[in-house]
């Protein structure tokens, strides 16, 4: 009969931490490869005039939406890299895509990764998010010092033990 006081059965854990509670890399070894699929998403806010600049292409240090989309499938590639527990995995495919968005003064990113693998993408996609933001910033911070990275979250994964896993739409 399983102990009551044993909530490890009913209630998530974290996983990168041994039964010491150190920090750990979690050993998916025994998992089969199965097709994998995140899509995060985050925003860039900025003045009106820094919109438009990157629209028309004006910035001296190049065309921003290329160099961002660039930095985002690199940064994604590099994952495991800058995550210390993070597995690193082959990816299949990484799209980042960035909308410019006039209403809310702003670019919206949002970053597919795919894979074939024994553990998710997630953290591939997030990464992917993640530089291509940082990369719209630097490119831009000498004409607006007030941009700011925005709600960078996991809006979808499929695949894998847990099934897919829907936030947004």
């Amino acid at each position: 009969m399983p102990d009551p006081q044993d909530k490890s059965a009913t209630e998530p854990s974290l996983s990168h931490l041994d039964e010491e509670g150190k920090a750990s890399m979690v050993d998916v070894g025994w998992k089969p490869e199965t097709r994998r699929e995140a899509i995060a998403r985050g925003f860039v806010s900025m003045q009106h005039r820094t919109l438009q600049l990157i629209v028309d292409g004006s910035f001296e240090k190049g065309d921003v939406l290329a160099t961002a989309r660039l930095a985002g499938i690199m940064g994604a590639k590099a994952t495991s890299q800058l995550i210390p527990l993070c597995h690193p995995i082959p990816i299949d495919q990484v799209a980042v895509d960035l909308d410019v968005d006039h209403e809310a003064v702003g670019i919206r990113v949002t970053a597919t990764a795919r894979t074939s693998a024994k553990t998710g993408v997630e953290m591939e996609a997030m990464t992917a998010v993640s530089v291509a933001a940082l990369t719209i910033y630097d490119m831009c911070k000498a004409v607006d010092r007030g941009i700011r990275l925005e709600g960078i979250r996991l809006v979808k994964k499929t695949g894998g033990k847990s099934g897919d896993i829907i936030l947004e739409e």
